[in-house]
């Protein structure tokens, strides 16, 4: 089969390492099966996305709604515009994990901003009633735990946008664009022991208190969660999967 691109914009080899590892694992995935790319350490060039059966966008330390923009991060943006123009067009499978909610409302005209962040922690999701019918939500149970943190949210989905899933602090948790781009507010690829890495690597990098370290792990180790969030990456691989 072809294989998926895991687009990373993590500048912390061991955040993008471990998120490499997470998605491989919870998509089912081997090594030869996921590419990862760094948008950070390599500009996308020519890359001819046709030669992949789908694309995976992780997150990152950028928000579409930072006011101060370097110029690393203006590119990385064009990389990323470049990407969705090219998914909806040709009609490539996408899925956008957390960063991918701000990178899709942004590109197609909806509204991201700090309205909505949540801190580290492990929320309940509800599906709508698309969601409830929609592929890559197969199997899912109709309301799960799924672990968040990030500091901006989409506050107005895209004309274009269908919503699939939702919670009670921020209310878009997962939309899809046409039938094939989707982004999920929470992190499906994430469970206690990738969350406790990510939190360690991120302790100083004003994300959080570094001093409430701890207690965010502890968080991490005590929420119940079950497999439903995972099947989010396995379906997303077994949908687009090609030859």
């Amino acid at each position: 089969m072809k294989p998926f691109l895991l687009l990373s914009a993590r500048p912390e080899p061991a955040a993008a390492r471990g998120e490499y590892l997470a998605v491989a694992k919870f998509a089912g995935l081997t090594s030869r099966q996921l590419v990862q790319h760094s948008v950070i350490d390599q500009p996308l060039g020519g890359i001819d996305l046709g030669a992949y059966s789908g694309v995976i966008l992780g997150g990152g330390p950028f928000n579409s709604s930072d006011e101060d923009k370097s110029d690393l991060q203006l590119r990385v943006e064009a990389d990323l515009s470049y990407v969705v123009d090219e998914v909806l067009s040709r009609q490539i499978g996408f899925l956008g994990l957390c960063y991918g909610v701000g990178v899709l409302t942004s590109a197609l005209g909806g509204v991201v901003d700090r309205t909505y962040g949540e801190p580290p922690s492990g929320i309940a999701v509800r599906l709508t009633d698309e969601g409830r019918s929609d592929p890559l939500l197969a199997g899912v149970t109709d309301e799960f735990v799924a672990f968040v943190a990030h500091k901006e949210a989409c506050t107005e989905l895209p004309a274009s946008a269908v919503l699939l899933a939702e919670g009670d602090d921020c209310p878009v948790q997962m939309f899809r664009v046409g039938e094939h781009a989707y982004a999920t507010q929470f992190h499906p690829e994430l469970d206690a022991d990738a969350l406790a890495d990510r939190l360690r690597i991120y302790q100083h990098a004003g994300y959080f208190d570094p001093d409430s370290l701890s207690d965010l792990i502890q968080m991490a180790y005590s929420t119940s969660m079950t497999s439903a969030v995972h099947k989010v990456l396995s379906n997303f691989a077994a949908r687009y999967a090609t030859d």
